[in-house]
């Protein structure tokens, strides 16, 4: 012990909401409550330690058009890492980000592949694009690529009829989802509207991103199933301009957009008050900013949904849902340091005293 540097973190210490410590100390880069002897040199931090955030709807090397290089993938995790994210889900990339793994200094990721997506029912760019009849197989490629999650398109507009609609008939995702969970991968997807949800969740989906198309016919089935929702309302905010560009073309469409946008917080507060596991994401990547997890949390509390289940749903719960440790003995020391306590007020979340990766002050 007497040859390694340690940081001892100092204050208060949220293992969970109800679980406090006054300090940690950080030996090669791990977490120990126990007090180092013979140390050579130890430096303190001092404030509310939160396990590091995590945003489990994210795009790293994403861009507006589909790839980005990886210097702008670098930027976009290094502004995560700034926000206080060192946990990011990748819920879809076209890019391989694998070099990342080998980057102590940047967020740790779990890959959802590429997005799965029906023939030109998605962005350009972003996604695989096939058939009902090949979406078996390229599940099964981007389990393989993935880090235990795999990411559909399960509605988009449909230019045929002007509106949002499914993208997958019932027997194509039962056979999809059996697929992934044979290979050992979480089945998530894209949903904005109502009508791709119950087939989705009886066909065994693991999650759905944004869930705006919830209704009161399908909230007691995703509680029911335990099938968790990533709102992304820092996302969803920006569905009126959205639909201002899509109005002359797809009122239909646009409208509807609207409705979904307009009914936001109290679908989700339903979907909280239901049971229905509720986790913070932001879609950042493509035409979206990184670094936006407190604003996300803010949004979740905004909704009604209590600030210390907000913080969860970034923090511990979220780590939990992952399969990932949080402030645990021995665990790596992936953790934010703030001035003041966030479960009483989120905002704190916002500008981050000190942020610890690896056992290293990054920020």
């Amino acid at each position: 012990m007497s040859d390694q540097a340690v940081l001892h973190v100092k204050g208060r210490v949220l293992i969970g909401p109800d679980d406090i410590r006054d300090e940690l100390w950080i030996v090669g880069g791990r977490i120990t409550y126990e007090r180092p002897q013979g140390a050579r040199d130890t430096r303190t931090v001092n404030g509310w330690a939160l396990p590091g955030l995590v945003d489990a709807h994210c795009h790293v090397g994403l861009g507006p058009s589909g790839p980005a290089a990886d210097d702008t993938a670098e930027k976009q995790a290094l502004t995560d890492r700034e926000a206080g994210t060192l946990l990011i889900r990748d819920a879809g990339s076209p890019s391989d980000t694998r070099w990342i793994d080998d980057r102590a200094d940047l967020p740790k990721i779990i890959r959802a592949g590429r997005h799965i997506a029906r023939t030109r029912r998605y962005i350009r760019g972003f996604a695989h694009e096939i058939e009902p009849d090949d979406l078996v197989a390229y599940v099964a490629q981007e389990a393989r690529r993935g880090d235990g999650w795999v990411k559909l398109v399960g509605d988009w507009l449909n230019r045929e009829t002007g509106d949002l609609g499914a993208c997958w008939p019932r027997d194509a995702v039962e056979a999809a989802i059996a697929e992934a969970h044979r290979l050992g991968a979480r089945v998530t997807a894209h949903c904005f509207a109502e009508d791709s949800l119950r087939d989705l969740v009886e066909a065994g989906i693991d999650c759905v991103e944004h869930a705006t198309g919830l209704t009161e016919d399908t909230i007691p089935l995703f509680a029911e199933r335990g099938v968790a929702i990533v709102p992304t309302l820092v996302n969803i905010a920006t569905f009126p301009q959205l639909a201002a560009g899509g109005e002359a073309k797809f009122p239909q469409w646009s409208a509807h957009m609207r409705r979904l946008h307009e009914r936001r917080y109290d679908t989700v507060r339903a979907a909280y008050d239901a049971g229905v596991p509720v986790y913070v994401g932001t879609d950042a990547g493509g035409t979206l900013a990184h670094g936006l997890v407190a604003g996300e949390v803010a949004e979740l509390v905004t909704a009604g949904i209590p600030p210390v289940e907000a913080l969860s749903a970034t923090a511990w719960g979220a780590r939990a849902w992952l399969g990932r440790p949080g402030l645990d003995e021995g665990a790596p020391a992936d953790l934010v340091v703030y001035e003041g306590d966030p479960r009483a007020d989120v905002r704190v979340l916002a500008a981050p005293r000190r942020v610890v990766l690896n056992g290293k002050v990054v920020g």
